[in-house]
């Protein structure tokens, strides 16, 4: 009896540690070296996902302001997708200023290429990319992807944008947000479960966040789902629990 309870222990200590775990890497820039240049909304936006997020997972490292430097942001990166395993998702969050092809970190410019890199070297099944950031659009080159909504060459793997590569990303002081991080936000927490199953779906939030921003911004900003059809049922956020 002893052994058999021994194996039984042994068996669910096993299973609990195979879960699938959901790590979380969020970066802003508010207030950068030139103070010309400053971001009213990205940290509060930072914020406000975290809240949000950390209902899904605790695995979650963030990073702001002076720390949100390109080396500390591909450092914690890499850490993370050299941890998830397969059956894990990664998410990855960054608000603040863009360039054509990079963001724009407290100390410079990050590719977007050494992003892909670090991801597509991960064992994950998932990772999803949420970049609030002018000129986000541009990250569909350092994907190949064929299209600006689905055709990715990277299997696995969603990039959420804020705006098209010729577009300005805009933040808000009357609604205290970036339109994108604010839609993001309302979605996660239920606005965009449309069939009402209390999971959120890549596709789901995308839709409701496409809407939501192009609605708020006159049309002047058109976010993007970068990403392979097959992502477009992975569950992001589950309220079942």
């Amino acid at each position: 009896m002893k052994r058999i309870l021994t194996l039984l222990l042994l068996v669910a200590a096993i299973a609990i540690g195979a879960q699938a775990r959901t790590y979380v890497l969020i970066s802003a820039v508010s207030n950068y070296d030139d103070e010309r240049t400053n971001l009213s909304q990205t940290t509060k936006d930072a914020k406000r996902f975290k809240q949000v997020i950390q209902t899904q997972t605790r695995d979650i490292t963030m990073l702001t302001s002076s720390y949100a430097t390109r080396e500390n942001i591909m450092e914690k990166l890499n850490a993370i997708c050299n941890r998830a395993q397969a059956g894990d998702m990664i998410i990855f969050f960054y608000s603040g200023h863009g360039m054509p092809n990079a963001l724009y970190t407290y100390n410079g410019a990050l590719p977007y290429s050494s992003i892909v890199e670090a991801l597509e070297g991960s064992a994950a099944s998932s990772k999803i990319c949420f970049i609030d950031a002018c000129h986000a659009g541009s990250a569909a080159a350092a994907t190949s992807a064929n299209n600006e909504y689905s055709g990715m060459s990277m299997p696995g793997t969603a990039f959420f944008v804020s705006s098209r590569a010729d577009e300005y990303s805009i933040e808000s002081p009357w609604i205290g947000a970036g339109f994108l991080a604010q839609a993001l936000v309302k979605g996660l927490r239920g606005s965009s479960d449309r069939n009402h199953d209390r999971r959120i779906t890549v596709r789901e939030l995308f839709d409701y966040i496409y809407v939501d921003v192009v609605r708020r911004s006159d049309s002047q900003q058109h976010p993007q789902l970068i990403a392979p059809r097959e992502m477009f049922d992975v569950v992001v956020a589950d309220w079942n629990d």
